[in-house]
């Protein structure tokens, strides 16, 4: 593997600001490793149940993040490169569902093969995706899982690109 492809990739998503600047780098990661690039997408914020990270309704141009999630990690961790690898692996899982692959077994093998090709054992974004996202989770205290449920979002400006499903 290219360690200045590695770099590059670890550069950009530790110091992605926005969802829209992680998205780049998943599909960017898709395209590196599996030669695959999907068409625009729309993601959704909404407050899940926490053992659900993210889906993509089959069918659908759509992701819905779990926003409780993502603040929850957020809060406890405070490391934009931590959130960053959290959202990364479960925009990466979604993604690679939206291009037609169905099966968690494939998805999940395909997340940690790609992650590792691209940011390499050790950075966090390939620790979360051998582990999984809820490793996250585990020194977190428990009333901090609580809240009520709030209206689920758009994230504007999601795809900067400017091609459209029509």
């Amino acid at each position: 593997m290219d360690d200045s492809i590695v770099t590059k990739f670890r550069s950009r998503l530790d110091t992605a600001k926005s969802y829209s600047e992680v998205w780049q780098v998943v599909k960017d990661a898709v395209e590196f490793s599996l030669g695959k690039r999907g068409g625009s997408m729309m993601l959704f914020l909404d407050d899940l149940p926490l053992q659900l990270g993210a889906y993509h309704p089959v069918g659908t141009n759509n992701i819905v993040l779990n926003r409780r999630l993502v603040e929850i990690v957020e809060a406890s961790i405070s490391s934009k490169p931590v959130v960053n690898a959290l959202v990364y692996n479960l925009l990466l899982h979604e993604y690679l569902h939206s291009l037609g692959e169905l099966s968690e077994t494939i998805v999940r093998r395909d997340v940690v093969n790609i992650t590792r090709i691209c940011f390499g054992e050790k950075h966090i974004a390939t620790i979360i995706a051998l582990k999984t996202p809820w490793v996250l989770l585990q020194n977190i205290p428990v009333q901090a899982l609580n809240a009520p449920k709030r209206v689920m979002q758009i994230v504007k400006d999601f795809e900067k690109a400017g091609s459209y499903i029509v």
